[in-house]
C-alpha cells in the first residue's frame, strides 16, 4: 500500500504533442474530485531526446527538471510514476526497464509497435509488475469524455433496448499533405498506421460501450501517399518540418474500414483515416437499439444526441443533451460545474491521470480505473484481425475472447 503522506513523484517520457497533454494532465489531476487520502504529487521531470523541447515542456507545466534520455528517468530513485509518450516501438523497452526499477507505468496508446511487443507487455503486467506491486495502465482518453461515458451507461442500463447496430468513424487529416515528413508514424508494419493510431481509440470505444468484439470482416486498408520526404531533424507531433530531397516509402495504411461482430451479436461498421481532408479530429460513435439511439460527435464535445420511445409518438425525435453535472466526470471534475461549459482533451487527460493516481494510492474516488496493458493488447489483437481480414480478401477473422489473449 502506498504511503499516502509521502509525495508521489511523476515524470513524463516524451515532450511532443501527446507528451504535453500528459504533463498537463498530471498537473491538473489533484485539482479535481475528492482529495481525501490522495498523496501530494511532485512534478519531477520531462524527458525527451530533443532536450530543448523537454526544457520548454518542463518550464511550461512546472516540472522540476528536463533530461535528454529516458534512461535518466529509469535511474532516478526519487521518481514513482512515469508516463510513456514516445514512438510506439519504444514502449516495450522503456516499460520493461521502468518495471524492473519498481516504477508505476502509464503508457499512451497503442500499447506497442508490434503484436509481439504488445503480448510481451501484457505478460510483463501479469508477471513481473504484479509481483513487484507495480501498477500499469494505458490511456484511452476518449473513455473519459462525460458524454461518451453517459452513452455507455445508457447501453449498460438497457435504455436503448436490445442493440441493433453500431457505427463509428475516426477521421483525421494530418497525412493529406504528401510533402509532410516521413516520421515513425508512417514506417511501421501494416496496421500500425491509421488503424493503430486513431483506429485504436475507435475500437476501444466500441468495446467500452458495447462489449467485446468477437470477429471482424471486410477489412480494407489503403495507402494513398506511398512515399514521403525524409526529415532533416526532429519532428514534433503532426507538425511541418524541414525535409530533404530524399524520399522514403510509407509502409503502413492511411485508411482502414471493416465490420465487426460483438459477442452479444450486435454488428458494427467502423472506419478510420489519417487522410480525410478538413477533418483534423473527427471522431463519432452512434449506437442504435430497438427502443432508442445515442451518438457522440467529438466536434461537439459538450453534448450528445439521444432519441427514444417517448409516450407521444408525435413529439419523438433526436434531442440534444447538454453536458452538465448529471453526466459522469463533470461533477467534481470541472472548475465551473454548470451545464453547458463543455470540455476537451485537457480535462480527459487529467481524468485518466487522476484515475491512475487513485489506482497507485489504492483509493476509490469513483474514477474508473484505466485500461490495463492486457486490455490494450486486446485492442491490438482486433487491429491484427482487421489486417488479416484485409490480407485474405475481406474474410471473417475471429478475435480471442477476453481472458484468453495470453
Amino acid at each position: 500500500m502506498t504511503d499516502r503522506t509521502k509525495p508521489l513523484s511523476v515524470a513524463v517520457i516524451g515532450a511532443g504533442m501527446a507528451g504535453r497533454s500528459h504533463a498537463n494532465g498530471w498537473r491538473m489531476a489533484t485539482t479535481m474530485f475528492d482529495l481525501d487520502g490522495l498523496p501530494p504529487v511532485r512534478l519531477a521531470a520531462i524527458a525527451d531526446a530533443n532536450l530543448p523541447l523537454a526544457e520548454d515542456c518542463a518550464r511550461r507545466y512546472g516540472y522540476d527538471k528536463a533530461v535528454g534520455s529516458w534512461q535518466e528517468i529509469v535511474d532516478d530513485p526519487d521518481i514513482d510514476i512515469v508516463s510513456i509518450v514516445v514512438g510506439n516501438d519504444l514502449h516495450r523497452p522503456i516499460a520493461e526497464a521502468l518495471v524492473r526499477a519498481g516504477k508505476h507505468v502509464f503508457c499512451e496508446k497503442p500499447l506497442a509497435g508490434t503484436l509481439e511487443d504488445g503480448r510481451a507487455m501484457a505478460e510483463l503486467e501479469q508477471g513481473a509488475a504484479r509481483e513487484a506491486g507495480v501498477v500499469t495502465g494505458v490511456g484511452f482518453t476518449y473513455r473519459r469524455n462525460p458524454a461518451m461515458a453517459r452513452v455507455a451507461q445508457h447501453v449498460a442500463d438497457g435504455d436503448l433496448g436490445p442493440l441493433s447496430l453500431v457505427e463509428g468513424r475516426y477521421d483525421c487529416d494530418y497525412a493529406c499533405d504528401p510533402s509532410g515528413p516521413l516520421t515513425w508514424r508512417f514506417t511501421g508494419p501494416l496496421g500500425s498506421g491509421a488503424l493503430a493510431d486513431v483506429g485504436a481509440h475507435l475500437i476501444d470505444l466500441a468495446e467500452f460501450v458495447c462489449g467485446p468484439i468477437e470477429s471482424v470482416a471486410g477489412g480494407t486498408l489503403s495507402t494513398l501517399v506511398t512515399e514521403r520526404p525524409k526529415p532533416l531533424g526532429f519532428v514534433v507531433g503532426h507538425g511541418a518540418a524541414p525535409v530533404s530531397n530524399e524520399m522514403g516509402p510509407v509502409t503502413n495504411e492511411d485508411t482502414a474500414t471493416f465490420t465487426a461482430r460483438f459477442a452479444n451479436g450486435v454488428a458494427a461498421t467502423l472506419a478510420c483515416s489519417r487522410a480525410a481532408f478538413g477533418m483534423p479530429n473527427g471522431l463519432r460513435l452512434e449506437v442504435y437499439g430497438l427502443q432508442g439511439r445515442a451518438a457522440v460527435d467529438w466536434h461537439r464535445p459538450a453534448e450528445y444526441t439521444y432519441d427514444d420511445e417517448q409516450p407521444d409518438a408525435t413529439t419523438r425525435g433526436e434531442r440534444r443533451i447538454i453536458a452538465g453535472p448529471h453526466l459522469p466526470y463533470f461533477n467534481g471534475g470541472y472548475p465551473m460545474q454548470a451545464a453547458g461549459n463543455g470540455g476537451g482533451n485537457a480535462e480527459m487527460f487529467a481524468y485518466e491521470c487522476r484515475a491512475f493516481l487513485d489506482q497507485v494510492a489504492g483509493l476509490d474516488h469513483g474514477t474508473p480505473p484505466n485500461a490495463s496493458f492486457t486490455d490494450a493488447y486486446r485492442t491490438m489483437l482486433v487491429v491484427d484481425a482487421v489486417v488479416r481480414s484485409h490480407q485474405s480478401g475481406g474474410a471473417s477473422v475471429a478475435v480471442p475472447a477476453p481472458g484468453s489473449e495470453l
